[in-house]
């Protein structure tokens, strides 16, 4: 059987949106008619593979780490795994986690692996997830391995979460700070001001830079917003070209912090997919062009890569990794540690808790850091206008006085 997605409607005009298992779309269509609704659309759920035809899109990390760990419990608890798929698939509400589960569920029961018929939706099932799955077919411990696989799913969503939710309060401040003062230059100050221009006295020099700054924002404002508008997106179309974007990277990871915090985060992603395939049984060489393709910055992907290629010609991963200049030394020292005792898999997953809880010690401390400096700047800020307009009135009051 196959999944077939269909569009239909009832006999009250209501569109009806869903997935249907057949072995022919008319199957699906006459199923449909005895539903008491007229198909629309039926067509066959697919994925993309190169450049395929366009299929589902993908459907999020926690879908995929609860679809992974459901079909790791069924397994488990000794379900064939064509029916594990189906009755996962019965379960999911969703309509895209269902379509996919649906249609392994075909492929499969038609003999198909289960990599195999991953492969089929890589906009969903991502080269490293994959691999390991055909690392645990091939060894037999396919429910094993979609457990770790579940784990490091849920391992790196949780830390993207944690990331975003510290940012969120930081960046919600930064844009409501520069709206206020910006609000303020370009309709309070003139108001203000207006009244000091016609004294015929020389002004301070803040009330004139103050006057002047807001003369610029309410004349050419407008002007300045479209041209940082294109400018950033002509910014984001020359990051699409790998050499562009690779001196735009080399620039990033040389700065002081940020640097610091870039090659952290990239560097746990990598040690722990690593670690993954290493222990799922996939050759060591493989694994590191697999879990390379997580890497986001283009410079430490090139790093891995070639560092793949000396481990190729004989090298160790420990003296590989090494020459590239890029791994932390603790990181460094877990992997010799597991290469020496024939425990890599299990060094690298420790390397990459021991990154991961350094980011996010890391993220936290500048976050606490970062909020009260926000308010001080924004209070600063406030201050000088203030004081722009406040001399002039000081200079009044001496000469009357």
């Amino acid at each position: 059987m196959a999944a077939f997605q269909f569009e239909a409607i009832d006999a009250r005009g209501v569109r009806h949106r869903g997935v249907q298992e057949g072995d022919h779309p008319r199957q699906v269509r006459a199923r449909l008619r005895d539903q008491g609704l007229t198909p629309l659309v039926v067509t066959p759920v697919s994925g993309v593979a190169g450049g395929g035809r366009r299929g589902v899109r993908g459907i999020g990390t926690r879908a995929l780490a609860l679809m992974t760990r459901q079909l790791a419990t069924l397994l488990r608890a000794g379900a064939p795994l064509a029916e594990a798929l189906h009755t996962v698939a019965a379960q999911t509400t969703k309509r895209t986690p269902r379509s996919v589960l649906l249609a392994l569920h075909g492929q499969v029961s038609e003999g198909l692996s289960l990599a195999a018929a991953m492969r089929r939706f890589a906009r969903v099932f991502p080269e490293d997830y994959v691999a390991t799955v055909a690392a645990g077919e091939q060894t037999g411990h396919l429910d094993a391995v979609l457990e770790r696989l579940a784990d490091h799913t849920e391992n790196r969503d949780r830390l993207r979460r944690s990331v975003v939710a510290a940012l969120i309060y930081p960046a919600l401040l930064t844009v409501v700070s520069v709206g206020i003062v910006i609000a303020m230059l370009v309709f309070v100050v003139p108001e203000v001001v207006q009244v000091f221009v016609g004294m015929n006295r020389p002004l301070p020099w803040l009330t004139r830079v103050l006057i002047a700054l807001s003369a610029f924002l309410r004349d050419w404002g407008l002007w300045g917003l479209g041209l940082g508008t294109l400018g950033l997106m002509a910014f984001l179309r020359a990051l699409r070209r790998p050499a562009f974007r690779s001196r735009w990277e080399h620039l990033l990871l040389r700065l002081p912090v940020v640097g610091d915090v870039l090659v952290g985060t990239d560097v746990a992603h990598f040690t722990r997919t690593f670690g993954l395939l290493v222990s799922s049984g996939v050759p060591v060489m493989e694994a590191m062009h697999i879990a390379a393709a997580v890497l986001i910055r283009l410079p430490l992907r090139q790093a891995v890569l070639a560092a793949a290629e000396r481990v190729r010609e004989g090298s160790g991963v420990f003296a590989s990794l090494q020459r590239t200049g890029r791994f932390p030394p603790m990181t460094l020292h877990l992997i010799a540690s597991g290469e020496s005792s024939g425990r890599l898999g299990d060094m690298l997953e420790r390397a990459a808790q021991q990154l991961e809880q350094d980011q996010e010690a890391w993220i936290n401390t500048a976050v606490r850091v970062l909020e009260p400096l926000l308010i001080l700047l924004m209070g600063g800020v406030v201050l000088v206008i203030v004081l722009a307009i406040l001399l002039p009135i000081f200079d009044l009051n001496q000469l009357m006085a």
